[in-house]
């Protein structure tokens, strides 16, 4: 792995751009964001207009061409992974673990408009252990590194994120707060016979949408479960060591019924340590 991960990245960056119908190709993930490891994938987010497709054919081969193994069939069809994450490659170039990601122009632009007008929504989804939030574009928009840009098509996208959207910010705090209460009140039945299997997914739920509300009251966009608790504690605004207060929880809920009523309790100060956030900050609840 002697190549820099950004010289690959721009290597395979120029050959799809090359291609024709290919209208962008970004640097994603945590490279994009300036916070990769030695270890980190290299995610190439691949634009493209769905009334102007790039042949199939022509990103195998040039993703057969770039391959260390020069492997064919690693090119899927467009939305072979589904409506969000639609479609790409797992490749291998000069040791680096190199993922295109297709990403469909009209559908990310729809989305964005959405959820500036407070329009949002979630779906179960391989990869993302609570769901796929819709507002996700606007996080890999925001923080994506274009390496090339037909037509400016990224980075017209990128002027309508650069700012938090103050409805998105009021919606995603008023249904994921009302769906914390709702998943830990389910959670008290069960955890007073000690189901364990319930109560644990329960507690999951809600230390996600907390996640989720916490990242929307400090106006920042969230972009997957991956140490999401840990970054929580670096924002202005979050209940004092939330990281740690629900590793303990997640990290062992228990095995009885008094200790999953416990964990159910210090859940419950928690939430209402959230929802006293927002009313500080004026967003409702």
């Amino acid at each position: 792995m002697d190549t820099p991960a950004d010289e690959v990245a721009a290597r395979a960056a120029a050959r799809l751009g090359e291609i024709d119908g290919v209208a962008a190709v970004v640097l994603g993930g945590s490279r994009g964001r300036g916070a990769a490891r030695p270890d980190s994938d290299v995610d190439l987010g691949v634009y493209y207009h769905p009334s102007h497709l790039p042949s199939r054919a022509a990103l195998q081969a040039a993703a057969t061409e770039l391959d260390d193994l020069h492997r064919d069939g690693t090119v899927t069809g467009f939305g072979d992974w589904g409506p969000w994450v639609n479609g790409g490659a797992w490749l291998q170039i000069d040791g680096h673990a190199v993922d295109w990601l297709f990403r469909d122009v009209a559908r990310v632009t729809q989305v964005i408009e959405d959820a500036r007008a407070g329009r949002v929504s979630a779906d179960y989804y391989l990869g993302h252990p609570h769901a796929f939030h819709s507002y996700i574009y606007l996080g890999e928009v925001a923080t994506c590194r274009p390496l090339q840009d037909r037509d400016n098509v990224v980075t017209a996208l990128k002027v309508l994120v650069a700012h938090y959207p103050p409805a998105l910010r009021t919606e995603v705090v008023r249904r994921y707060s009302y769906d914390a209460r709702f998943m830990l009140e389910v959670a008290r039945k069960p955890a007073g016979r000690g189901d364990v299997f319930e109560v644990a997914g329960c507690l999951f739920r809600v230390a996600a949408v907390l996640v989720q509300v916490l990242f929307a009251l400090n106006e920042t966009y969230f972009l997957n479960e991956k140490g999401a608790v840990e970054a929580v504690d670096g924002m202005r605004l979050h209940p004092a060591g939330f990281g740690r207060r629900v590793q303990r929880v997640l990290g062992a809920p228990g095995t009885t019924a008094a200790r999953l009523l416990e964990s159910v309790e210090r859940f419950d100060q928690l939430i209402a340590e959230v929802d006293a956030l927002c009313r500080d900050a004026a967003v409702e609840v």
